[in-house]
């Protein structure tokens, strides 16, 4: 299985994606080469998604995270001084894994110094998703789910979530979310991590 999806991503959200992360790597002062080191992603895959060639999924976007140390909704979202208070729902920040098909919308606004950040997701059936280490180490998390069914593992832990059910816990390791459910699993992910 390859690093990342072979698509060709057309959407604007894509685009900025890649800027993003050649943004990141270049103000953080790091070659391809050390990124590949950092999130153990292939040197090429890393080059091929900065160039919008292809997209990464959320497993290699969870990679990249844990890179530069960053939230995947911080990394998606360019922190501005003069960001804005409020986002509309037609503004939001919207990115889709093209391996699982989970979309992600970054919800609250983004902030320099922020403390909290929110994330809508919707994760369809039988969809799974890995993340090999924590985007932050210690990191705060709440799922609070609207519809279907998530299945959260982290910590050597697994809880099974239902519509109306809230989970918290930190992240210091792997963590897993799926959806076993028959229906997409509509939900809050809430990020919160000492300012």
């Amino acid at each position: 299985m390859s690093d990342a999806a072979e698509t060709h991503p057309e959407g604007e959200a894509e685009r900025a994606l890649a800027l993003r992360l050649e943004n990141l790597r270049r103000q953080n002062g790091l070659s391809l080469d050390e990124v590949a080191l950092k999130s153990g992603i292939s040197r090429a895959t890393i080059s091929r998604i900065e160039r919008g060639e292809t997209s990464p999924t959320a497993s290699v976007l969870g990679k990249l995270c844990t890179a530069y140390g960053l939230t995947m909704s911080r990394l998606l979202a360019a922190i501005e001084e003069d960001a804005p208070r409020l986002i509309r729902r037609a503004e939001a920040l919207k990115w889709r894994d093209p391996e699982t098909g989970f979309e992600r919308t970054v919800v609250s606004p983004p902030a320099k110094g922020y403390a909290t950040e929110i994330a809508w997701g919707e994760l369809p059936r039988g969809a799974d998703i890995r993340y090999d280490a924590a985007p932050v180490s210690g990191i705060e998390q709440h799922f609070l789910v609207f519809e279907g069914e998530l299945l959260v593992e982290c910590s050597g832990n697994t809880y099974l979530l239902e519509a109306g059910d809230c989970l918290r816990f930190k992240i210091n390791g792997a963590s897993r979310v799926r959806n076993p459910g028959g229906a997409t699993a509509r939900y809050l992910v809430v990020n919160s991590q000492p300012s």
